[in-house]
């Protein structure tokens, strides 16, 4: 749902936004973008939440206490929250947006949930900007497609993952029907091209989740 971070994206949402986001707005860079007041709107929208089976997708993780999580594309942190407490005690998340607009946002949502392990974090284009490199996750949510330059991407955000960590990529798969960005061919990516980038970034596949019936859902672990 925004994205944000990391990799001209052209305005939407990182996921959302810009990352997730486009629009007219400072998230320029990336594939579809928009205001960030606007992909909130859209993001937890009653219909669009009811699809995302957040709980699953988190669990599917395995996730431990004191791991170490990046939300790229955090949007409203959506996602942020039931990360942050998969990792307790102990761990941390931080939630990456490259639109300045969703910060308060994700931290207003981590006090809401009386959660203190979740750190908004302002990302760029083509940079994450994480405070650390030794990642256990990088989570891509719905982002992936908003990202302009997806193979330097995620090799930017390889970088921040320890060896033996893990990125985990949720998206809609352009081979699959129901795509809502069919009109859109700059924005369809397939677990095929995401192979190529991740292998090309030092990682390989070692899971696939059947979840979805128009998203993919893959699981890669960066190389010692």
């Amino acid at each position: 749902m925004t994205m944000l971070c990391s990799i001209p994206f052209r305005p939407l949402s990182f996921l959302a936004v810009s990352l997730a986001l486009a629009g007219a707005s400072p998230v320029a860079g990336q594939i579809g973008s928009r205001p960030a007041e606007e992909w909130a709107l859209t993001l937890e929208s009653g219909r669009r939440m009811e699809s995302l089976e957040i709980e699953e997708v988190v669990a599917e993780i395995g996730l431990r206490p004191g791991d170490l999580v990046a939300d790229i594309g955090a949007g409203t942190g959506i996602f942020s929250v039931p990360l942050a407490r998969a990792v307790m005690p102990g761990g941390r998340v931080l939630s990456v947006e490259v639109d300045e607009g969703f910060l308060p946002l994700i931290a207003s949502k981590a006090r809401q949930a009386n959660l203190d392990n979740i750190q908004p974090v302002l990302g760029q284009f083509e940079d994450p900007r994480l405070p650390r490199g030794d990642v256990d996750v990088a989570f891509f949510h719905d982002v992936l497609h908003h990202v302009a330059e997806r193979g330097p991407y995620l090799e930017r955000v390889a970088s921040y993952v320890k060896p033996g960590g893990r990125i985990v990529v949720v998206d809609y798969d352009k081979n699959l029907p129901g795509n809502p960005h069919a009109r859109q061919p700059e924005m369809l990516i397939g677990p095929e091209d995401v192979d190529g980038w991740m292998r090309a970034a030092g990682l390989r596949l070692t899971r696939r989740v059947e979840m979805f019936e128009d998203k993919f859902y893959v699981i890669y672990t960066k190389q010692d």
